[in-house]
């Protein structure tokens, strides 16, 4: 009833013409939007300690959402001075659109879902956001860049907001040992938009026991950040570029340094993409793959010529890499026993000594994927005979959970991991190999005539990815939107219809936006 009977008076506040009630004119009202497992919880707590030490009152709410992000959840905390013997101030329990001081946003989209809401207006409101992203499950299914712009967020913030401060707290509060709901903190606390001093800030830390020092240390670092953004950017852009270091036996050092020398040799554009291409298959498999890798793309350089620019090389040398570096049962095993990995989740799970963690792997391999670790000749018997694959797939296609942190399941892995020497027998590796001299060649024969569109035919390779079912829709897409292209390969436009397939392709999973591309192709090819 107190809330309802508030809001009216506040928005009368904020109508043209009309002055802001002078009841409410030393109320701070401050609201944030967190992710779960951001801490927002905590970093509303230290906020109304801080007020309440400096003389006060304050009261705290929160509305739990449901988002595709573990829970979106709306934070608001009403603050006013208050003398001790006078009556408490009546404070809102939720936000209103254009009534919000200080908006905090704990992620980039969050930022944009806070401006979309009108709760940051440019008359009053102080908007902190951290630039970094927590995906959606709906910008994760979209089989190509489903990712919302970030940049648009930040341009509308800059409008929307009369005071802006962005920054990657998330990364600094990582890089401190702490998590992001201490690096909003001192934001917070560096924008200067509450009207209390950083010692009462670091004092609410200290008073909350728990995580003190990390959090004191991504505090400071967000202070500095929110204080001083200028020096921020311009630390970030004179800090040097370092690439990943090689090391290993001195043979194979020695091959590799031979390999690279190989990419220096090539014009940059080339050789900026071609590099990391270059260590991706080499992880994936060894040096002489490696080389085999920089014979393909040389092919590709053989046609092309630094008049139009090394377009086509430069594509070729990222996408050659991903054709190369496939993903079979061999590479899931190996990425998933890399020590790496666990020391990767063991510190994003925030995992102390005294913790015990375990981790459990989803397999479902199909058939298609077990026949193809076996050798050639023999798996295309197999895969050629169907009471065979219906076997097959009868005895390994209904799921398996694998608990890698007990020793059998993690051996199990790690031996077939280390397949590698096999791998190049497989019937799965002559199939890719296969496939790739299929599509190179039916790109690099369109060099001649239509450049733009043996471009945009490497480009397609992107349709193919992952594992398993992802991967059969993947290569399935690919298959379709090269037959439909080659349908109107002689057209002048042929190139642009030929990326016009390769975007509807990504659009969704089923492929209803490809079928209504290629029926237009059909409609006049």
């Amino acid at each position: 009833m107190t809330a309802q009977a508030t809001l009216p008076v506040r928005l009368a506040g904020l109508l043209p013409g009309k002055p802001a009630d002078p009841r409410l004119s030393g109320i701070i009202k401050l609201a944030i939007l967190a992710v779960g497992g951001q801490g927002g919880g905590v970093l509303t707590a230290w906020i109304e300690d801080v007020a309440r030490s400096g003389g006060y009152a304050a009261q705290a709410t929160s509305v739990a959402g449901v988002s595709q992000r573990t829970g979106a959840t709306v934070y608001y905390v009403e603050m006013a001075p208050h003398r001790q013997g006078d009556p408490m101030p009546v404070f809102s329990l939720m936000p209103a659109p254009g009534d919000v001081d200080i908006m905090i946003a704990a992620e980039m989209m969050e930022a944009g879902r806070s401006i979309i809401r009108g709760f940051v207006t440019p008359d009053r409101t102080t908007l902190i956001a951290s630039t970094h992203r927590a995906l959606a499950v709906s910008e994760k299914v979209v089989p190509g860049d489903g990712i919302a712009s970030s940049e648009e967020v930040m341009a509308a913030a800059e409008i929307a907001a009369q005071r802006f401060i962005a920054a990657d707290f998330d990364a600094l509060a990582i890089a401190n040992g702490s998590v992001i709901s201490a690096s909003l903190f001192g934001a917070l606390a560096g924008s200067g938009a509450l009207p209390f001093p950083r010692e009462a800030f670091e004092a609410a830390i200290r008073a909350s026991g728990k995580g003190v020092e990390g959090s004191l240390r991504a505090f400071g670092a967000a202070f500095e950040a929110a204080a001083n953004p200028s020096g921020q950017i311009a630390a970030r852009k004179d800090a040097p570029r370092r690439g990943p270091l090689v090391s290993g036996p001195t043979r194979l050092v020695a091959e590799w340094d031979r390999l690279a020398a190989r990419v220096a040799a090539m014009p940059a554009t080339v050789a900026e993409l071609a590099q990391p291409g270059l260590r991706k298959v080499v992880d994936f498999q060894d040096s002489r793959y490696g080389a085999e890798y920089l014979d393909r793309l040389a092919q590709v350089m053989a046609v092309d010529a630094a008049a139009r620019g090394w377009v086509l090389s430069r594509e070729a040398a990222k996408y050659i890499a991903n054709a190369m570096a496939y993903d079979d049962i061999i590479r899931v095993a190996d990425l998933k026993t890399r020590g790496h990995r666990f020391d990767r989740i063991r510190k994003e799970m925030r995992v102390k000594e005294a913790n015990l963690l375990q981790l459990t792997e989803f397999f479902h391999p199909r058939a298609e994927e077990i026949v193809g670790l076996f050798p050639a000749r023999l798996g295309r018997r197999v895969e050629g005979d169907p009471k065979w694959m219906a076997r097959l797939d009868r005895w390994f296609n209904k799921g398996r959970r694998l608990r890698t942190d007990i020793l059998r399941a993690f051996l199990t892995l790690h031996l077939i991991g280390g397949m590698r020497g096999w791998r190049l027998r497989s019937l799965r590796h002559a199939q890719e190999q296969a496939h790739l001299a299929r599509w190179l060649d039916h790109a690099l024969g369109h060099v001649s005539g239509n450049y733009d569109l043996a471009v945009e035919l490497i480009r397609c390779r992107r349709l193919i990815k992952g594992y398993s079912d992802t991967h059969a829709r993947g290569l399935s897409k690919f298959d379709r939107v090269l037959a439909a292209t080659t349908e109107i390969a002689g057209r002048e436009d042929a190139a642009d219809w030929c990326r016009r397939l390769r975007e509807a392709a990504l659009k969704d999973e089923d492929g209803k936006a490809l079928d209504g591309a290629i029926e237009t192709i059909r409609s006049f090819a």
